[in-house]
């Protein structure tokens, strides 16, 4: 049997499993991340190993490699996490260390939506040749896109769809970024504002609202026609064969994609109404960047016709 180790790293938590060849997660372990002292950060990432490799009782030896998922901007050929605004890492040589430290060779880096992008689009049965898009809703918000088997970087920063412009009524500016309007914490603020409650959570909000709160129903609203906003910029621009859904956002209110889609439904014309059918949630959820990078790491990069 054939294992790989998926790391996913995040400024809250580290995320470790092993995987086996047919994707399953065999072990999983978090930690709490360290995001003030880079070293501890890094020790943190090998503790997360370390534990996770003594609960399946295996020895690194055991494993075919190692896929890392990083926020933020990474150098996937040389191995560095470049800049993560949630991490104290600034250029630092992620893979070397690791390389280093369990004397493993065959270890690789990406961006953390990538990763996920990845695993998703092994488990969603499109032909390689179709156009494939993974969008996450969470701490953050981006997108990943796999056009015939291969990742679509652009220049290096494609897929940041969190950047993305839209009409926003509660911005004196009359617009904000997608990101500014409907990441988890930019819906946490304006909560707490609209609703009075300075203490109020994310979940929260969503509760209220499923209990008719009208104030969490406006927030609601202008979240949900930001999202329609920025996924319809996608169906226009490529049309893709499926568009999956991911990010603590979506996975914890699965609804919430029902009311993007519905919203979406008033912008399409009837030859994109196909891709309302093509929105789906994400299979693996809270797995799916850890089990991404598990496969990378297995090699999963030959998987694709270009990495």
């Amino acid at each position: 049997m054939k294992y790989g180790l998926g790391v996913d790293i995040g400024g809250t938590k580290i995320a470790t499993v092993i995987i086996n060849e047919q994707g399953n997660v065999v072990e999983r372990v978090e930690v709490p991340s360290n995001t003030v002292d880079k070293e501890q950060m890094f020790m943190q990432v090998v503790n997360s190993i370390e534990q996770v490799l003594a609960n399946a009782t295996l020895h690194i030896s055991m494993i075919e490699g190692m896929g890392i998922g990083v926020p933020g901007k990474v150098d996937r050929e040389k191995g560095v996490a470049v800049f993560q605004n949630n991490l104290p890492w600034r250029n630092f040589p992620i893979v070397e260390r690791l390389r280093d430290y369990f004397s493993i060779e065959n270890i690789v880096i990406d961006n953390d939506v990538y990763m996920a992008a990845f695993a998703e689009w092994k488990i969603s049965n499109v032909s390689e040749d179709a156009t494939f898009v993974y969008v996450t809703v969470s701490t953050g918000i981006s997108c990943s896109i796999i056009q015939q088997g291969s990742f679509v970087r652009g220049a290096g920063f494609a897929g940041e769809i969190g950047l993305f412009p839209v009409l926003s009524k509660s911005s004196k500016k009359g617009v904000q970024t997608l990101e500014e309007t409907a990441s988890g914490p930019s819906i946490e603020r304006r909560a707490q504002k609209d609703l009075k409650q300075p203490y109020l959570k994310t979940g929260d909000l969503f509760q209220a609202y499923e209990n008719g709160n009208e104030n969490a129903q406006s927030v609601m609203n202008e979240v949900v026609e930001s999202l329609a906003h920025g996924i319809y910029s996608i169906i226009c621009l490529l049309d893709p064969h499926k568009i999956i859904f991911g990010g603590g956002v979506m996975n914890h209110h699965p609804y919430l994609l029902d009311l993007v889609r519905e919203k979406v439904s008033h912008y399409v014309i009837s030859e994109q109404k196909h891709a309302l059918a093509r929105m789906q949630r994400s299979k693996l959820k809270g797995d799916s960047g850890i089990v991404g990078a598990g496969l990378k790491g297995m090699g999963g990069s030959n998987l694709l016709l270009q990495s």
